[in-house]
């Protein structure tokens, strides 16, 4: 099969996801748009060549709806030679659209695909989609359909996690993203969100919170119990795994993933394809996967996937010199770490969405791209990227440098 190449990627600032957020006045499509321009631009980009553009979002419905790819294309000048899709596997919908790029290109049916995604949940609300999962009764039964915040504070429970741990968790991750931005990690990558005349709207992550402490976090009431108990989801949860006698609440805003607007792009070719375009790749894509997990925990699908990734490639945990698993909570990223004991410095080591927010169908695309400017600044060969995902899944990807 033909090899799968990484030649840039790039993202926008994550922007606070509510009416007073900045980039809210910006659509989805031209949050999208901006990514486009920006790779054509930076590696001077014949945009006839593009075979596809794949792009996720999870809430593809009013002005983020009708296959907004190819919109966002026509907004950035594309040739109309270019095609685009929209995609959603909830929160790995990003990563997946770099999967499914690359997954063309190893069949030599594309030779340059632009992946990404985008999300305006400011502007489209979580859930404005609608859906069976949550709706139907005949869905969510056997589903065993709750909140994920329950899920997470089920995955709490079931292992042990302790509200001082999830929020000590909480607290390094908004260190580890102040730090990065501090020192210029994320300069290359992040391009300013601009208005019609060129003037920056936002060039930094607006949900950080730097100076979170535990005593901070401590005055947060949790915010899942309500839910949890007066909902019933409770009971629903103890059905799934009556080993768990009743649900501790631990998680709260504070040590959960922010709702934020985003979007990113992420430029893959074959070497033929990067040939033609004078382009030096970055990062191969070495092996990816999905899988179905449990529903009730919803959230443990990055350690199931993982396990079946390292199988079908026959690597082991010692091959990967870093992880990158999204911060939807807490206890989600603690219990990788605790499954596979993987130790914190080689995990989310500039922080995650806890700090930085998790604009839904663009992150897998972000944390992709994080991890392989990582990989070049330590001068390091391999990393994993992977997420947890509504009504329990998992994806995960291999990335190596170039």
């Amino acid at each position: 099969m033909t090899e799968v190449f990484i030649y840039d990627h790039v993202r926008t600032p994550r922007g606070r996801g509510k009416k007073d957020g900045s980039l809210h006045e910006v659509p989805s499509v031209r949050l999208a748009a901006k990514t486009l321009e920006a790779i054509r631009d930076r590696n001077g980009l014949d945009t006839k060549t593009v075979d596809d553009i794949i792009m996720g979002c999870v809430d593809p419905v009013m002005d983020a709806g009708a296959v907004i790819p190819k919109a966002a294309a026509f907004e950035a000048g594309y040739s109309t030679h270019a095609p685009g899709i929209q995609i959603s596997r909830f929160c790995a919908s990003g990563l997946d659209a770099v999967n499914l790029a690359a997954g063309k290109i190893s069949q030599g049916a594309d030779d340059i695909v632009i992946s990404g995604g985008v999300e305006s949940m400011s502007r489209v609300g979580l859930g404005m989609s609608g859906g069976a999962w949550f709706m139907d009764p005949s869905v969510n039964f056997p589903a065993y359909f709750m909140p994920q915040g329950v899920s997470a504070d089920l995955i709490a429970t079931k292992y042990g996690f302790s509200r001082d741990d999830v929020d000590a968790y909480a607290v390094e991750s908004q260190k580890r993203a102040a730090n990065a931005w501090e020192k210029g990690y994320f300069k290359n990558s992040v391009i300013p969100v601009t208005d019609q005349n060129g003037l920056t709207i936002l060039a930094h992550d607006e949900h950080m919170r730097p100076g979170t402490d535990m005593q901070a976090l401590a005055s947060l009431n949790p915010s899942f119990q309500m839910p949890g108990e007066m909902g019933g989801f409770e009971a629903v949860g103890i059905q799934a795994h009556p080993e768990v006698e009743r649900i501790n609440y631990v998680h709260h805003a504070g040590n959960s993933s922010g709702i934020v607007d985003g979007a990113a792009a992420v430029l893959l070719g074959s070497k033929a394809g990067g040939e033609t375009m004078g382009l030096k790749p970055r990062g191969r894509i070495k092996a990816f996967a999905n899988i179905g997990s449990d529903p009730a925990l919803m959230l443990t699908g990055p350690v199931d996937v993982t396990e079946k990734l390292l199988k079908r490639t026959g690597m082991q945990l010692s091959d990967i010199d870093l992880f990158e698993l999204n911060e939807a909570f807490a206890a989600v990223v603690l219990r990788y770490m605790q499954a596979f004991d993987i130790s914190h410095d080689r995990m989310n080591v500039n922080g995650g969405a806890i700090a930085m927010g998790h604009p839904l169908g663009a992150t897998g695309a972000m944390i992709l791209g994080t991890v392989l400017d990582e990989l070049e600044r330590r001068d390091l060969n391999t990393a994993l990227v992977t997420l947890c995902i509504g009504a329990g899944m998992g994806t995960a990807t291999v990335v190596e440098r170039v």
